[in-house]
């Protein structure tokens, strides 16, 4: 241990180095223990003792060149700031004179401030010298010719005119930009005051003749084409300004190009027939629609075949025209559905919106097509409106129906009256209930006088159908005719599907009472009281006849097409009542008799159908009047192929009226018409298929077997 240290001391300086020590030391006494645990490594220990000294010695030396090493940068740093302090104390006294050195210099600075305003001024007046010459070069006389070629309408020339002078004046202006002379500008500026002039007469030119371009195209379509092109040459001058950025002059970029399709827009939007009053009761709305419908299509036909001749492609005229159109349009209709209008002129509007617009009538002309594509414009008017002005309508057309209750009463007891109906100036049954319907509807006013529907006198007062079935035979002629002044147009396809239901189930009602009157007849079909001449056809026919009268005072096609069923039901009837059998013939004497009957029935009503063919009842006749049994399968190939809607029950049912066809031969004949099946032609109306033929009775029988 080194003499010299002091612990108590360097503990009160250093106590950290005093408990770094003492880990030292307690560190050393370990290891030592480790090493010396045995007697015989005592030995070592003069070794060991000899390097630590070493050790040691080399530690202090390093500490002491280190510490000798701080003290002298310390020393070093003390004399830098004590140099740094003396400079600072020189600094100061120099700044102290300097400031009474200029305490006495205010007045010389504001003669320099004079002095710097009459240099930026005679830096201004030397530029203006300089530009002089360029101001000089422009005549006064141009402004003046310009101004006489714009007035005598030579466009091009004028504004090649103005182009000149304002290029004069943007480059003087754009001189004094770079020399950073604002002021100057303004005199530049009145010296070519004359340029606003020019500029705003030129532009009013323009947009008169934008305004009128429909008209130009169609007349004479220079001027407009001159008008596009100055418009042009502005948009790349605009161009040209607004890519370099660093200038521009006064009145840039004009933007005459938007201006254009501006000027287009207030020409649409402001047209005659878009700003006239609408007169929206009567027909004056309907009249105003086809108008409308009318003049769009004219204007769009005459944008795509001639406007679009006149500007440049990018211009995109076939789209932008159609949107003006679409939008000046959709603005309209909603100024008219903001009057109170009746349930006429709202059912109108709708149909022209929901209908009209988007028709090869109108926006879906073919001579638009494919370039104006109405299903990118959208709804004319909003679905949201659409749906209040149907609202609207459906409410309407409640208190019309309200109203006119009283009067459809009056109609029904009319239906049941004993006499005639009235008729009209040829003949023809009338009603005055189609009227009514029509006032109750949406198109009672754009008619003048609609073809009103037949009226059938009724047989039965007690048979409120057959009174209300003639009054719907001829719907679809009436509505056909309901159409805005002379425009023809045909009926929408859902409307015609539920006029033709309409029309066959009133047809189908005025059948069923014509069969209530013939299946008394019918049942007495066939029997030997028939066979010997009993006036049971005649009488059929007077039933018929009665019938046919009333369908001839009915218009065409409804009376042919009610002759056309009554055949068919007449028909049908009688093979029907053929085939229930009553009755089976004795012998070839009595299948003769009915032969002849058969050919007499037929031959009658065909004269009573004014020559219509009962082809069914001749087919059934040469069956049954067949006299060779053997020939039946031959004879009944050739009646399914006419009739192949026959089944095997029908034939059957015939075999069983000859009362001469065995087991084996009606067997063969129905293997026959098993191997040969038939597919009905197209177009082909079945008769057979209607008819129920009963099922045969089977003989009675006991069945064997023991009482229970």
């Amino acid at each position: 241990r080194d003499s010299r240290w002091q612990p108590g001391r360097r503990g009160r300086e250093w106590p950290e180095a005093e408990k770094a020590e003492k880990l030292a030391r307690g560190a050393a006494l370990k290891w030592a223990s480790g090493v010396f645990y045995r007697p015989e490594k005592l030995e070592a220990l003069g070794q060991y003792r000899s390097r630590e000294t070493k050790r040691n010695n080399s530690i202090q030396a390093r500490l002491k060149s280190t510490v000798q090493s701080y003290l002298e940068g310390v020393s070093a740093g003390l004399e830098q700031l004590r140099a740094a302090a003396e400079e600072v104390q020189s600094v100061r006294r120099e700044l102290g004179a300097a400031r009474w050195a200029l305490g006495g210099s205010a007045e010389r600075r504001q003669d320099l401030q004079r002095m710097r305003a009459l240099m930026a001024e005679h830096v201004q007046l030397a530029s203006v010298v300089k530009v002089l010459p360029q101001l000089f070069s422009a005549p006064v006389p141009v402004f003046s010719r310009t101004l006489e070629l714009l007035h005598e309408q030579h466009l091009l020339e004028a504004h090649a005119e103005l182009m000149m002078l304002e290029q004069l004046r943007d480059d003087v202006l754009f001189q004094l930009h770079l020399r950073g002379l604002s002021s100057a500008q303004a005199t530049v500026l009145s010296y070519f005051r004359g340029l606003q002039e020019l500029n705003e007469s030129l532009a009013k030119q323009l947009w008169g003749i934008v305004g009128r371009s429909l008209q130009l195209v169609r007349e004479d379509p220079v001027l407009f084409v001159s008008a596009v092109r100055i418009i042009e040459r502005e948009e790349k001058i605009d161009d040209a300004l607004l890519l370099d950025a660093t200038f521009l002059p006064p009145g840039r970029p004009k933007g005459w190009r938007q201006k254009f399709y501006h000027v287009l827009q207030e020409t649409i939007t402001g047209s005659r027939l878009l700003t006239a009053r609408v007169d929206t009761t009567g027909p004056g709305l309907s009249r105003h629609l086809a108008a409308l419908q009318r003049e769009v299509v004219a204007e769009l036909l005459v944008v795509k075949d001639l406007m679009v001749q006149c500007v440049p492609a990018h211009y995109n005229i076939l789209s932008i025209c159609p949107a003006m159109y679409h939008q000046a349009l959709s603005s309209h209709l909603q100024d008219i559905l903001q009057e109170d209008l009746d349930k006429q002129g709202l059912f109108l509007l709708l149909e022209w919106v929901l209908h009209v617009y988007q028709s090869p009538e109108m926006m879906g002309h073919p001579g638009l097509l494919p370039e104006v594509d109405v299903s990118a414009l959208g709804p004319l008017i909003s679905p949201d409106l659409v749906d209040q002005t149907e609202r609207k309508y459906v409410v309407k057309v409640k208190v019309s129906v309200q109203s006119n209750r009283r009067t459809l009463e009056v109609e029904f007891k009319e239906w049941f009256r004993e006499e005639e109906p009235e008729t009209d100036h040829q003949g023809f049954f009338q009603s005055a209930l189609p009227v009514i319907v029509m006032q109750v509807g949406p198109w009672h006013r754009r008619l003048q006088h609609p073809s009103l529907p037949c009226y059938l006198q009724g047989r039965c007062p007690h048979c409120a159908s057959w009174a209300t079935a003639p009054h719907l035979l001829s719907p679809s002629s009436s509505v056909s005719s309901l159409h805005p002044d002379t425009a023809p147009r045909e009926v929408p396809a859902s409307l015609q599907a539920a006029l033709d239901r309409t029309q066959r189930k009133a047809c189908q009602l005025l059948l069923e009472e014509l069969l209530l009157d013939l299946q008394p007849l019918c049942v007495q079909l066939p029997s030997r009281k028939w066979l010997s001449g009993s006036q049971l056809v005649s009488s059929m026919c007077e039933v018929i006849d009665k019938y046919a009268k009333d369908f001839s005072r009915i218009r065409k096609p409804i009376s042919m097409l009610l002759l056309t069923e009554s055949e068919r039901l007449v028909t049908s009837q009688y093979v029907r009542a053929l085939m229930q059998r009553r009755m089976v013939c004795r012998g070839q004497e009595e299948r003769g008799q009915l032969c002849r009957r058969l050919l007499q029935d037929a031959t009658q009503l065909r004269e009573l159908f004014q020559g219509l063919s009962l082809e069914a009842v001749f087919a059934l006749r040469e069956l049954i009047c067949l006299k060779d049994p053997a020939l039946l399968s031959l004879e009944v190939l050739g009646f399914i192929t006419k009739y192949p809607d026959v089944s095997d029950e029908h034939v059957s049912s015939l075999l069983d009226l000859r009362g001469d066809v065995s087991k084996e031969l009606r067997h063969m004949v129905l293997e026959m018409m098993a191997q040969h099946p038939q597919a009905p032609p197209e177009g082909y109306q079945s008769i057979f298929s209607t008819i129920l033929v009963p099922a045969p009775e089977l003989p009675f029988c006991l069945r064997k077997g023991k009482c229970a």
